[in-house]
């Protein structure tokens, strides 16, 4: 019983070690381009200089995004308790969130932060 055990588990163990092998073996890039092998992140390059400025307009676009993505993670479970909650204080409810989310978009665009180009 011991020696079935020891046999089944060093089989295992050279069938998973192969497996690795081969696995690392195909899995290595033939042609190394450093614009291929290099992350895209936020547009600009991460392998020059961290004292390159950022773009302040990348950043507040992707924080706007983010406000609007979690607003509908908000907004979803309003349709889901209409038939639960008083019509009017969901309607009261859903309306005072969309207008300060519609609010402050506007604020944002007047002050120019949705502006990509110059």
């Amino acid at each position: 019983m011991i020696l079935l055990l020891s046999i089944i588990i060093t089989i295992t163990l050279v069938v998973s070690c192969a497996v690795m092998i081969i696995a690392s073996i195909l899995s290595k890039k033939t042609i190394t381009d450093r614009e291929k092998n290099s992350p895209y992140e936020c547009g600009f390059d991460p392998k020059g200089s961290a004292r390159i400025p950022f773009s302040l307009r990348f950043f507040l676009i992707a924080v706007i995004f983010l406000i609007f993505d979690v607003e509908i993670t908000l907004i979803l479970p309003l349709a889901y308790i209409l038939h639960l909650s008083n019509i009017f204080s969901w309607l009261i409810a859903g309306t005072s969130f969309l207008f300060i989310l519609l609010f402050g978009l506007y604020y944002e665009w007047s002050k120019g932060a949705l502006e990509w180009v110059d």
